[in-house]
């Protein structure tokens, strides 16, 4: 039979179990949210992977303290440099996804598509036979 006691300890372990459990749901979601701000961005998530800074407390638009989960991520755009990356969550709600200034790409021109559709009609005509 249970006593007192260890009736309070098993309950303080599988509290922080559950804890633990719903921490490693909300790193996934974090992950989620960041790739797909990198998406959006145009970078790559560099090492696929958020890393957990710290947990405090926050107030949100209404005014409530919400509990804040801050992540760190870094990115890159040309694949030689890394730039910092900032997600904050309040709860589960993305509430800001920083990213560090960084250079942007080129955006490809239609010159460049249609250079690549052009077919000179030599090549063609000694493939064709």
């Amino acid at each position: 039979m249970l006593t007192l006691g260890e009736l309070a300890v098993l309950l303080l372990v599988g509290g922080v179990c559950a804890w633990l459990w719903h921490a490693h749901g909300v790193h996934e979601h974090a992950l989620r949210l960041v790739r797909q701000a990198c998406l959006r961005e145009d970078v790559l998530l560099l090492d696929d992977n958020v890393a957990f800074r710290r947990l405090r407390l926050l107030r949100d638009r209404s005014g409530r303290l919400r509990l804040a989960r801050e992540y760190a991520f870094e990115f890159t755009v040309t694949g030689e440099q890394r730039h910092p990356g900032r997600l904050l969550l309040l709860g589960r709600t993305p509430a800001q996804i920083e990213l560090a200034p960084h250079p942007f790409r080129e955006p490809a021109t239609d010159d460049d598509h249609d250079a690549e559709r052009v077919v000179n009609l030599d090549d063609w005509r000694r493939r064709q036979r």
